[in-house]
């Protein structure tokens, strides 16, 4: 605990190393953590890679982030770490408690992610807006006991604000989530625009939308 708290007051060249040499974190010298509280059991930043002021991840095994991935401010990261011999879970013997981001994918402000099983971001995806809760544990009330599954958000996927996405949903690549949207399922057709309590296909998306094909995640 002393040294999770020594690398909060750090500056970010001595924080960065201390990181790589007292949890075995691998971060790439040109990606960034800030003023954040993120302590997975395994760190891998890749380059540009950055993690914003005051996010917290607490309890999770594994966090990646591509090239040029990036967490904004002020989210919540939680997980259910397998490290325990805890009786949660203890029927998932494949449970993984991970948050994968692939390459320029982002999470912006303000969100919950639960990864108490994986959630996959693919890459050039963007979880926008505020206050969105990526939620893979519930109670199973036919076992009376806790469950989760995974999440999956394809590649180039746009999730509007303010959305709800429960364990076991996937949204496919090429796609966008309406804001305000509940996702509770897995659906397979790209490029499609899914809204609506629960989420249903609502309309395709034309090929020709730009956001679709951008070589850089940030949109100005």
């Amino acid at each position: 605990m002393f040294r999770k708290i020594l690398t909060l007051i750090l500056p970010w060249s001595l924080k960065r190393r201390a990181l790589q040499k007292w949890f075995g974190y691998e971060i790439h010298p040109t990606a960034k953590l800030g003023l954040t509280w993120v302590f997975p059991h395994k760190l891998v930043m890749g380059p540009g890679a950055r993690i914003d002021h005051f996010t917290a991840a607490v309890h999770l095994d594994y966090i990646e982030l591509g090239k040029n991935a990036s967490i904004g401010r002020s989210n919540w990261i939680t997980g259910f770490s397998t490290h325990t011999e805890s009786k949660h879970f203890k029927h998932q013997t494949n449970r993984k408690t991970e948050l994968i981001l692939g390459e320029e994918a982002a999470i912006t402000k303000n969100h919950h992610i639960d990864c108490t099983s994986a959630i996959h971001i693919g890459r050039f995806s963007t979880i926008a807006g505020y206050n969105s809760q990526l939620l893979t544990h519930s109670i199973d009330v036919f076992e009376n006991r806790q469950d989760s599954a995974s999440i999956t958000i394809g590649e180039y996927c746009f999730v509007g604000t303010n959305v709800v996405v429960l364990g076991g949903a996937t949204l496919p690549a090429y796609s966008v989530l309406g804001a305000k949207s509940l996702l509770n399922r897995a659906y397979t057709e790209t490029w499609m625009l899914y809204a609506g309590v629960p989420a249903k296909p609502i309309k395709q998306i034309p090929a020709t939308a730009k956001y679709f094909t951008r070589t850089e995640g940030f949109v100005y």
